[in-house]
C-alpha cells in the first residue's frame, strides 16, 4: 500500500552523508554483535507463555505512578541495544522523532507528541526486565516466523514455540484475517505503551494508538510480511504507521536535540493530551 504522504522534508530525513540504505544494517558495523545478542536472547525467550505473562505483569499498570516527562527522562538511561544505527540515549531519539514530524506536519500537534512518547515503553529496561524483553522489532508469537524477521534465520534454534504444532505453521493459533489486534505481539515496549495510553485515557486519536502499539513491527510495515493475519483495519492504518516510521528511523543522528529548549512546547502537548501523573 502506498504511503498517503510523499517523503519527509529532507530536513527531516537521513543525516547528511548517509543513505537511506545505511539505516537498520545488521551485517556490519560496530555495533553488530551486541545487536545480534539481543535478537538471539529474544528470539529464544520470547514464547506464547512468556508474552501472556508479561501481559499479566504488565496490563493493569500498577508498577509505579509519574507524569510522560518524567518517563521520558528516565530514558537518559537507557542506551537501544537492538540498534544498529545510534549508541546514545533514547530521549534524544525521542526529541529527533518528534521534531521531524512536527516539521513535515505543522497542523497536526497529536502527531509531534506521537514522536516523542512512542518509544516510553522503554521504561520496562529500567522496571528491571532485560533488553530482549523491551526493544527491537516485534513479531507474532503463535504461528509460523517469516522471513523478514531480523536475524530469523539463525537465532530461533533454542525457542520451543517452533518446535510446538500448534505453533509452527503459516497461521498457527490464528485464523484468517483475524486482525493484528487479535495476535499476540512478542512482549516489548510497543504493547506496553499502548496499554499505558489505554488505562490513563490519552486525549489522542484511534491512529496515535495504533501506531504507537504496531510501530516495531517491521516485518509487516516495512517487508509486507503477515498480510494472511490483518483485517481491512490493519491495511487502513497501515500508512500511518509508515508515516511515523519514515521519522522514528531517519531522524536519528549524532547531532543532538536542545531538549531544554524543546521541552516546553512539548509539555504543553503533554499537558492538552495526557496531563498529571499516569499510571505505569
Amino acid at each position: 500500500m502506498r504511503s498517503l504522504w510523499a517523503d519527509p522534508d529532507p530536513a527531516a530525513g537521513p543525516e547528511p552523508g548517509k543513505a537511506k540504505s545505511q539505516y537498520r544494517n545488521y551485517t556490519g558495523g560496530t555495533l553488530r554483535d551486541r545487536v545480534y545478542n539481543t535478537y538471539l536472547l529474544m528470539h529464544t525467550h520470547q514464547t506464547v507463555d512468556f508474552v501472556r505473562q508479561k501481559s499479566a505483569q504488565y496490563g493493569s499498570c500498577s508498577q509505579r505512578k509519574m507524569g510522560a516527562m518524567e518517563a521520558l527522562e528516565l530514558l537518559d538511561q537507557l542506551v537501544d541495544e537492538s540498534d544498529p544505527d545510534v549508541d546514545f540515549p533514547n530521549s534524544y531519539h525521542a526529541y529527533q522523532t518528534a521534531e521531524g514530524i512536527r516539521r513535515a506536519h505543522p497542523d497536526k500537534d497529536w502527531f509531534h507528541l506521537v514522536g516523542l512518547l512512542h518509544d516510553l515503553g522503554k521504561v520496562l529496561a529500567l522496571f528491571g526486565e532485560p533488553q530482549w524483553a523491551v526493544v527491537g522489532d516485534t513479531f507474532p508469537v503463535g504461528c509460523k516466523v517469516q522471513r523478514s524477521v531480523v536475524f530469523g534465520d539463525t537465532t530461533f534454534h533454542d525457542n520451543p514455540d517452533t518446535r510446538d504444532p500448534r505453533y509452527s505453521t503459516e497461521y498457527g493459533m490464528y485464523r484468517p484475517g483475524c486482525g493484528l489486534e487479535n495476535v499476540l505481539m512478542s512482549w516489548g515496549h510497543d504493547e506496553y505503551m499502548y496499554r499505558v495510553m489505554k488505562v490513563n485515557g490519552f486525549a489522542l486519536p484511534k491512529e496515535a494508538f495504533y501506531m504507537v502499539r504496531f510501530h516495531s513491527f517491521y516485518p509487516w510495515h516495512t517487508h509486507g510480511d503477515y498480510g494472511h493475519l490483518c483485517a481491512e483495519e490493519d491495511l487502513r492504518m497501515l500508512p500511518w504507521v509508515q508515516e511515523l516510521n519514515k521519522f522514528d528511523l531517519y531522524t536519528k543522528q549524532e547531532e543532538l536535540p536542545d531538549v531544554q529548549q524543546l521541552r516546553g512546547y512539548y509539555q504543553a502537548l503533554i499537558d492538552k493530551y495526557c496531563p498529571g501523573q499516569l499510571r505505569w
